[in-house]
């Protein structure tokens, strides 16, 4: 690891982190506390996503939605119009419009074959996300004069990583560079975050292979064909089943090159002083 004691980590004249863990359970509020003290640079991952790598992804889908109003489509011909993207760290919401979710066409769905080209998009955009944390710490210290790094990472970039690989790609590129830390929740959070997501359910990223062994469970299960299948009903229940396919993945990539530290520690977190405080309590 980077810092091999708390010690280390104390007297580190710059601090590196990765947060990481299920989206909802603390890793952008951390990431705002130390930004807010001045002397943080706050790289978020989902925000360069959807910037750097799937910004023309997303930007063309709005104006195949535009093109299909004729008034906006003889202003998009003629270059009279500017449609973009208003993507900001807090709001993420044209990346997971963009996402999309399978099912039915009437009920805001798209076919199954769409939203796996998607998410191969996304899988790309992820890890060339995550490999640009690297050259960010370079460019926060020698550009913006920051002491400290912290790369807040998507609740997806679990499934970019295999943890049972000590030479996993990705991991031995930010490894060297960043402290991973697991923002660890427990049943009660589980529970927090599946109630969340039944009420405003939102397109996630799966790996491949499980999204596909996933989509036929359902189908059987519901005894439901592709294009009848009520979007929002997949990503609710398949919002589970990635809960428990992620949990020990996120688990071994800390056991492997970082620490934990418990999500209901963070939500008592108020400044600087208290977060690295945590990180050193989690090295010894």
């Amino acid at each position: 690891m980077l810092y091999s004691s708390a010690d280390d980590w104390r007297k580190a004249p710059h601090k590196q982190v990765m947060l990481f863990g299920m989206s909802g359970l603390g890793k952008t509020y951390l990431s705002n506390i130390l930004r807010a003290s001045g002397d943080w640079f706050h790289y978020s991952v989902d925000y360069r996503i959807g910037t750097r790598y799937m910004g023309e992804h997303i930007v063309d889908n709005f104006k195949a939605e535009a093109m299909k109003n004729p008034f906006l489509a003889e202003l998009l011909r003629s270059d009279s119009i500017y449609i973009g993207s208003n993507i900001t760290f807090e709001n993420l919401s044209p990346l997971s419009t963009y996402l999309g979710k399978p099912g039915d066409p009437a009920r805001g769905g798209i076919a199954f074959e769409d939203y796996l080209t998607r998410q191969r998009q996304h899988r790309h955009a992820e890890i060339s996300a995550l490999a640009d944390t690297v050259p960010f710490i370079r460019r926060a210290q020698e550009i913006y004069g920051y002491g400290n790094f912290v790369c807040d990472t998507s609740g997806s970039m679990v499934e970019v990583i295999n943890p049972d690989d000590p030479d996993d790609p990705v991991m031995a590129s930010l490894a060297p560079h960043v402290l991973p830390v697991w923002i660890k929740g427990d049943d009660s959070h589980t529970d927090a975050l599946v109630q969340r997501f039944s009420q405003a359910p939102k397109p996630m990223y799966y790996q491949e292979a499980f999204l596909k062994d996933s989509w036929k469970t359902y189908l059987n299960l519901r005894n439901v064909a592709p294009d009848q299948v009520d979007p929002d009903d997949f990503i609710r229940w398949g919002y589970r089943q990635l809960l428990t396919h992620r949990l020990p993945r996120y688990s071994a990539i800390a056991n492997r090159w970082g620490v934990t530290i418990d999500a209901n520690d963070v939500i008592k977190i108020r400044t600087v002083d208290d977060f690295n405080a945590l990180v050193a309590h989690a090295l010894t």
